[in-house]
């Protein structure tokens, strides 16, 4: 079986930037452990499926390890190829997820995501947190992941997480984050248990970001960096139970795999 396939820099400026995906299309779902296959194989944070279902699309996004019920950049990236190679005609796609209808809407050179706001709720810190990143943090959240709030942005930039310790904590992911120099935040996410060590760019992220950096800055619309080695800028509003999430994508491979 022959399988197209795309590789998209989501939330990048130009290649080499932003975190990468692979996008690819099916005809109708192929077996679940195939699917899983071939994103082991494929060795980014997220390989995206997507089939045609009615007037939108229905898509999953599965890790090197494991499916996963909601994924930014992939999402982003998939709109990309949708928009820009499939020949959409229109500047709204809706998907259909294990997240609910997700709508991503073209705007000029951006491609805005709207996504379900995260609840979260501060908690007490785990010691597995102080001891993985060598430093406590000013307080800590939870949602699906930690969220660990930090001073200042060189806080976020000098961590050298422990991994081994990160593993242990029973999440998706931890999120390490403060106010930005340039930008109004910034963080950086960590997820050992879906086999992804450091995320480069992570748009669900920011649906648990953007609510607990509005509050603090007291403004809906923000602009926020992700300081990754490969760096990414998104913009983000709150609006209501929805954030808005843009960024750009660029595409860096199309080809055609064998399985």
């Amino acid at each position: 079986m022959k399988l197209s396939i795309f590789q998209i820099d989501a939330f990048a400026e130009k290649v080499f930037q932003g975190n990468p995906a692979a996008v690819i299309p099916l005809e109708a779902w192929l077996p679940d452990d195939l699917l899983q296959d071939i994103a082991q194989e494929n060795n980014l944070s997220e390989t995206a499926y997507f089939i045609k279902q009615g007037d939108g699309y229905h898509i999953r996004w599965f890790t090197p390890m494991v499916e996963v019920d909601l994924c930014g950049h992939a999402t982003l990236a998939t709109a990309h190829v949708i928009f820009e190679t499939l020949g959409f005609q229109g500047n709204e796609i809706v998907f259909h997820s294990k997240s609910g209808e997700l709508k991503v809407t073209k705007r000029n050179d951006l491609i805005e995501l709207d996504f379900p706001v995260s609840t979260i709720s501060q908690c007490e810190t785990p010691i597995e947190i102080i001891q993985a990143f060598g430093k406590e943090p000013v307080e800590v959240w939870k949602s699906d992941d930690y969220i660990a709030v930090y001073e200042n942005e060189s806080d976020i930039v000098s961590l050298s997480p422990d991994f081994s310790i990160l593993n242990k904590l029973e999440c998706r992911g931890v999120v390490a984050t403060a106010r930005g120099e340039k930008t109004d935040f910034v963080s950086r996410f960590f997820a050992p248990r879906c086999g992804i060590n450091e995320d480069p760019v992570t748009g669900s992220a920011h649906c648990e970001l953007t609510p607990y950096w509005t509050k603090q800055l007291g403004k809906n619309k923000l602009s926020a960096a992700q300081l990754s080695k490969r760096g990414g800028k998104l913009q983000c509003e709150l609006l209501g139970k929805r954030v808005l999430i843009a960024g750009k994508a660029i595409t860096y491979l199309e080809g055609s795999i064998k399985v």
